[in-house]
C-alpha cells in the first residue's frame, strides 16, 4: 500500500485551494478508499494552527486545526526514535526545526513526502513536489482592447 506524509504546505494547499490542491485531495481520497495510508507530523498541526491564526484570526486557526483532525491522516507524535531521526536530519541538512521533524516522520513511515518546499529537494527520500503557489508578480493585468 502506498504511504504518503503530508507536509504543512500540502495541508495548507488543500485548505487554501492553491495549485496542487487536487493532488492532495486525490491522495486523501485514496486513504479513504483504503488504497493508501496518509500520515502527518504533530508539528504540522501546530504550524497550521499558528499560520492560519496569524494570517486570519484565532477562530480560523482553531477551525483549521479541527479540520486537520477530521482528515484521514494518522498523526504521528514524538518518540525517542523519531527525536533522534529529526536531530540527525537537522544536523545533516539545512532544515528548519519543523521540517526536520516532518522529514523524520516521513522517513520512519517509509512514506512519500508530499510538499511544496524546495528545501526538501536534496534529501535522499521519496518525494512528490506540488506546484508552487502563484506569486503576485505572476498575475498580469488584462489589457484593454481600447
Amino acid at each position: 500500500m502506498k504511504r504518503f506524509l503530508l507536509d504543512t504546505s500540502a495541508i495548507l494547499t488543500l485548505r487554501d485551494d492553491e495549485p496542487g490542491a487536487d493532488r492532495v485531495a486525490e491522495v486523501l481520497d485514496l486513504a479513504v478508499r483504503g488504497k493508501a495510508k496518509c500520515y502527518g507530523c504533530f508539528i504540522t498541526l501546530m504550524e497550521v494552527l499558528y499560520r492560519v491564526w496569524r494570517d486570519e484570526d484565532k477562530a480560523a486557526g482553531q477551525l483549521a486545526y479541527q479540520q486537520c483532525m477530521a482528515l484521514p491522516i494518522e498523526w504521528l507524535s514524538n518518540t525517542e526514535t523519531l527525536l533522534e531521526k529529526a536531530a540527525e536530519y537537522k544536523a545533516m541538512y539545512p532544515l528548519s526545526m519543523a521540517d526536520a521533524w516532518i522529514v523524520a516522520c516521513a522517513s520512519e513511515q517509509g512514506a512519500v513526502l508530499l510538499h511544496k518546499d524546495p528545501e526538501f529537494k536534496p534529501l535522499p527520500m521519496a518525494q512528490e513536489l506540488l506546484p508552487p503557489k502563484a506569486r503576485k508578480s505572476d498575475f498580469r493585468p488584462i489589457q484593454s482592447p481600447l
